[in-house]
């Protein structure tokens, strides 16, 4: 899943001792760390009315897909945020595929735009990209992608998601058992840190141990793919053998959840992004799945944008290296109330 001011860190300092103090649960702790987000986005909104104008400006967006909801509002956010600070857009999408976003991002760059926004991307195959921009002048600013040749990356903060994520699944299953874990997108950033946390957590759980081989997702047909693997782990293991799915984001958990579903397992599924059907699930009762964050990406796009227009507009030491908004965590609990507070809708 922005950088805090003085007095807002310390509200946040206050409220993680009190935790500590009161020996919260996960969930519990997620449940503090949602009630804050709102109280930032009002915050971020009241900023942007400081915003330099875009007037005269030409910003290139670069998205690698709009399929998953996380990617097409934060593609929608940021062109939306452009134009109303007067700017002009020239966006771009890839379809998923790696060879395109490179293409892409190289193309705006042969435009000679003011500066280009980057949403998404694998780490190894973009950076010749990136650092193109960079060696030509252009301001990069990245999404969800931390490159050394960005100067602002907007995200959650990964390692809390991360580790989150981690403990409430280990505390779920009593702390034993063994994890079925999806792993194919390593080299994005923002799963890399989660699948890093995820191990660093199970470290303090010695009774957890992971399948192996590891599940590979891959970027399209992700649902399908992920259910027909489950499903064929299913056959093969028998109750006693499988205790929970984990994922870095919600598409392969979703197939993992339906194939649990239709086989009456008891098996706890966890992921990321607070996708409309992983909702779905959280909501109904009788699924599997557990528990997913949501990360605002709309509110990625807009601050993505703020950003830029600051920067082009002699604000540069207003732009920091990174920019980190908060994340929600939802689970069965709390997914209709979350749901209502963040505006987030059901699968159609």
């Amino acid at each position: 899943m922005s950088v805090l001011s003085t007095a807002t860190k310390t509200l946040a300092l206050i409220a993680a001792t009190a935790l500590l103090v009161t020996g919260c649960s996960v969930k519990q702790e997620g449940a503090s760390t949602a009630s804050s987000t709102s109280a930032e986005k009002s915050s971020s909104a009241s900023a942007s009315a400081d915003v330099p104008s875009l007037d005269g400006k030409t910003i290139g967006v670069a998205a690698k897909d709009v399929v998953r909801d996380f990617g097409r509002l934060t593609y929608e956010g940021v062109q939306d945020r452009v134009k109303e600070l007067g700017g002009k857009v020239v966006a771009t999408q890839a379809d998923a595929q790696d060879d395109k976003h490179i293409a892409n991002v190289e193309n705006l760059i042969s435009q000679g735009v003011d500066a280009i926004v980057v949403i998404l991307g694998d780490t190894v195959t973009l950076e010749p990209a990136l650092k193109k921009a960079h060696d030509a002048g252009i301001p990069l600013f990245t999404i969800d992608h931390a490159s050394p040749y960005s100067v602002n990356n907007i995200g959650s903060d990964n390692w809390q998601i991360g580790s989150t994520l981690a403990r409430t699944l280990a505390e779920d299953i009593g702390g034993e058992g063994e994890v079925l874990v999806f792993n194919g997108f390593y080299d994005v950033v923002p799963c890399q840190i989660r699948y890093d946390e995820f191990k660093l957590v199970l470290k303090n759980y010695p009774g957890i141990k992971t399948i192996e081989p590891e599940l590979q997702d891959v970027y399209e047909g992700t649902i399908e793919h992920a259910k027909n693997q489950v499903t064929d782990v299913l056959t093969r293991l028998s109750e006693d053998e499988i205790d929970a799915v984990w994922s870095c984001w919600d598409l392969p958990s979703i197939g993992a959840a339906q194939a649990i579903d239709a086989a009456g397992r008891d098996v706890k599924v966890y992921g990321v992004d607070a996708e409309p059907g992983a909702l779905d699930l959280i909501a109904d009762p009788e699924s599997s799945f557990q528990f997913t964050v949501a990360q605002q990406p709309s509110l990625f796009g807009t601050t993505s944008a703020d950003n830029v227009a600051r920067y082009l507009g002699g604000q540069e030491d207003e732009v920091p290296l990174s920019t980190y908004l908060e994340a929600v965590f939802i689970d069965k609990s709390n997914v209709n109330e979350k749901r209502e507070e963040l505006g987030l809708v059901g699968a159609e």
